[in-house]
């Protein structure tokens, strides 16, 4: 089974974690949420306060295929200005395991400089930072072992292209069903 793991900090985009989790959960993929706070309480950008699965600091990355980041302000800022968590991305680039992002998130990655010569899509206005990437205003990109959206209209399209990825067209066309989108 296929084991994901999104990061939440104070101020994400609770439709774009959340979605994402909703999603994979009900296609059967392992989605730990994890705090990057020091606690397992999280508030999202619009007051909601969630409770995630785990810290940060607990997380099992060795057993984990993929790592999603939700966007948000200032929970973008609050991801990218965690160090740990950049190491942790660092380490899944070099191997090329999955590295998702929606919203503004894609600019933790670019200004980390993974996207040079890579396909990505972020919130509109944010593009500056996806700093070297081709940039691309489609909801969902896909280009190697990155996996790009653009914001909260798109979380449901985003969801759906990582059930793709782990388990193919077919299984993303029937939860679009499932779910009566499209």
């Amino acid at each position: 089974m296929a084991k994901t793991a999104i990061f939440l900090a104070d101020g994400f985009e609770e439709i774009e974690a959340l979605t994402v989790v909703d999603l994979l959960r009900r296609a059967g993929i392992e989605i730990t949420t994890a705090s990057i706070m020091g606690r397992k309480e999280v508030t999202g950008s619009h007051k909601i306060t969630v409770i995630a699965d785990t810290l940060f600091e607990d997380v099992d990355f060795d057993s984990l295929d993929m790592l999603i980041l939700p966007g948000g302000q200032p929970g973008t800022t609050n991801l990218g200005n965690c160090q740990p968590l950049k190491i942790k991305i660092k380490e899944f680039d070099a191997t090329d395991k999955m590295l998702c992002a929606i919203c503004a998130a894609p600019t933790v990655y670019g200004k980390m400089g993974l996207l040079n010569g890579k396909k990505a899509c972020c919130y509109p206005g944010c593009e500056v930072d996806l700093q070297g990437a081709d940039v691309q205003t489609s909801e969902v990109t896909k280009d190697g072992h990155f996996i790009t959206s653009r914001g909260m209209g798109t979380a449901i399209p985003f969801g759906l292209a990582i059930i793709e990825h782990f388990q193919g067209e077919t299984a993303a066309r029937e939860m679009a069903a499932k779910i009566v989108y499209k």
